[in-house]
């Protein structure tokens, strides 16, 4: 697996990469066919204060590209935000693919049965 993790406008820390490489163990365990999954972290140059920490990740996984972002007053709650959100999508992602099989399987099954 490949992993990117980028600041805009703002430098990235040991702690915060390590804080989002942690998050991203969770994803990794649901779903291990993970190719690339590149994660930038951006602070918003707004005048308001709430919601300008943003976080988006982009996962790409064998057959589709998956894409989330959060948006937060704390950069460490977008990130938890954005996983939770990654987290249900990978999920989601999982029983598809799983349901989209078992039917092949069971055509297949059929069909040399009726024969």
């Amino acid at each position: 697996m490949n992993l990117t993790i980028s600041g805009h406008h703002l430098e990235v820390t040991p702690a915060l990469r390590s804080y989002v490489t942690s998050k991203l163990d969770r994803i990794i365990r649901h779903f291990d066919q993970v190719v690339d999954v590149k994660v930038l972290l951006t602070v918003e140059k707004q005048k308001e204060k709430e919601k300008r920490q943003r976080a988006e990740c982009t996962v790409h996984v064998k057959g589709n590209d998956l894409f989330v972002e959060s948006a937060h007053f704390d950069l460490y709650a977008a990130v938890d935000e954005l996983m939770d959100k990654l987290d249900r999508m990978i999920v989601r992602h999982k029983d598809r693919q799983q349901d989209h099989q078992a039917g092949l399987r069971r055509a297949t099954a059929q069909a040399t049965a009726a024969s």
